[in-house]
């Protein structure tokens, strides 16, 4: 049994930072990075290989899963904000946040990101027109980078981490245990066994339920968190040019007036492309877009959400997104697609129809109908929220914009962490989007650099 000083568990956002500030303090430690995906080289999804048009359910997701975790074939948007993407302000403090997702943003620079345009939404002309209509813009600085430009700086930040961190892939947890004398010890699906002082959990969003197992078994206290339900929304680009020529990603909230409900933008790809993920199995649908022009589209696409949150006597949200979404695959063997128009007049989109839409789908997916899908109340929120926006941004109405279902975002249980996001077992740590404390690529990474330098501290005292 191999012993170290520290292993993280995940590549995702978090450990990425992770290993890649150790490297940078030069760490007086030994340390280990495990994956259940692949490196970098292999992340290339069948669909884009041209192998197959729809997904075919990899295991483990390629897009999901791997070094850099589901961040890396995004479109590498990174909004430096505590108003949304997570909860590390609560944590560290609103200064220290926002000092570390500075950090961050000068650590991509460094790596190959300093050409990226940094957009901001504050004193945008854009937040009057939203609130003229009931609309609210959230503010932050964004630092779009594209898949492209985003798999390059990740290889960057491998070759600097490599000299001071052990990476292993392919690699997934069958087990964490406790020793006598305070170490853990983490077994591997190969039968392999690593012993080591500090464990650090930055699973991600695929990681959530593991998570959740490894706190049930060392009695860690969780909060239940929620999930967000919706489709994600394709169009002309020339619809958004002028609010994503400004802001890029404009995250835009609506309080609807039949329920009361909030719904949000989300993820907003110009020219972008719309792309299948699997998660456990679960085929859901996701955006991206590129920094360089010739890779561009004639679509924008970005996601409509719905927040759910339940109390007793049912309380597992991720179990009620992952029941939507299994009935998704199940009508539509994978993602469904639906004519708005099709859809406010009941009827399901076909094939016939969808050969004579003028907005061309960027993802092969079964023509459908998502109301026998998505419940009445998210998609009642969900066509309230397109006639509102397309008060900012008309067109967004048209008959002709798609709609792709659907869109789930899983969140992790929040892990009871302290300051440190250290749990209440002694130098064990849950950080990033696995652990519920952050939703974001900005805060994942921010908790990863945070935690690392609490490490530093320890072992080069």
């Amino acid at each position: 049994m191999k012993k170290y000083d520290i292993i993280i568990v995940g590549a995702g956002a978090a450990g990425v930072f992770m290993s890649h500030e150790l490297a940078n303090v030069d760490i007086n430690a030994s340390v280990l990075m495990l994956d259940k995906g692949g490196g970098l080289e292999e992340r290339v999804c069948p669909i884009k290989r041209g192998i197959t048009k729809t997904c075919v359910k990899c295991n483990p997701c390629h897009i999901m899963n791997g070094y850099g975790g589901a961040g890396t074939l995004s479109d590498g948007k990174y909004n430096i904000t505590t108003q949304f993407g997570g909860d590390l302000h609560n944590y560290v403090g609103v200064d220290a946040a926002m000092d570390l997702m500075e950090y961050v943003d000068r650590v991509l620079c460094s790596m190959g990101g300093a050409d990226a345009k940094l957009y901001s939404t504050a004193s945008s002309e854009l937040k009057t027109e939203c609130l003229k209509h009931d609309l609210h813009l959230l503010e932050a600085k964004v630092r779009h980078l594209g898949t492209d430009r985003n798999v390059r700086i990740l290889n960057k930040m491998y070759d600097y981490s490599r000299r001071k961190v052990d990476m292993q892939f392919h690699t997934t947890i069958a087990d964490i245990a406790k020793a006598d004398d305070g170490t853990f010890i983490v077994v591997t699906d190969k039968g392999e066994k690593f012993a080591c002082t500090d464990l650090v959990l930055a699973t991600g969003r695929s990681g959530s339920k593991w998570i959740s197992t490894v706190c049930d078994k060392f009695n860690i206290e969780q909060k239940k968190n929620r999930v967000d339900i919706g489709v994600r929304v394709e169009l002309p680009a020339e619809v958004f040019k002028h609010i994503t020529d400004d802001v890029y990603e404009s995250k835009i909230i609506y309080q609807t007036d039949k329920y009361n409900d909030l719904v949000r933008t989300f993820c907003m790809n110009p020219y972008g492309e719309v792309v299948s993920e699997n998660t456990n199995g679960i085929v859901t649908v996701n955006g991206h877009s590129y920094d360089d022009p010739s890779l561009h589209t004639e679509n924008t696409n970005f996601a409509l959400l719905v927040s759910n949150h339940f109390t007793e006597p049912f309380d597992d949200s991720n179990e009620y997104g992952e029941s939507i979404a299994k009935l998704s695959n199940m009508l539509g063997g994978g993602v469904l697609l639906q004519r708005f128009g099709d859809l406010v007049k009941g009827r399901r989109s076909s094939e016939r129809r969808m050969k004579k839409c003028f907005t061309k789908p960027t993802l092969q997916a079964t023509a459908g109908d998502l109301s026998l899908v998505i419940p009445k109340r998210q998609l009642d929120d969900i066509i309230e929220m397109i006639y509102a926006l397309d008060k900012i941004a008309p067109g967004t109405a048209n008959e002709d914009t798609l709609l792709y279902g659907v869109e789930v975002k899983f969140y992790n249980s929040v892990v009871k962490v302290d300051g440190n996001l250290e749990t209440s077992v002694p130098n064990l740590y849950a950080l990033g989007d696995g652990s519920g404390v952050t939703h974001s690529l900005s805060q994942a990474s921010a908790s990863g650099v945070h935690v690392a330098r609490i490490l530093a501290d320890k072992y080069n005292d």
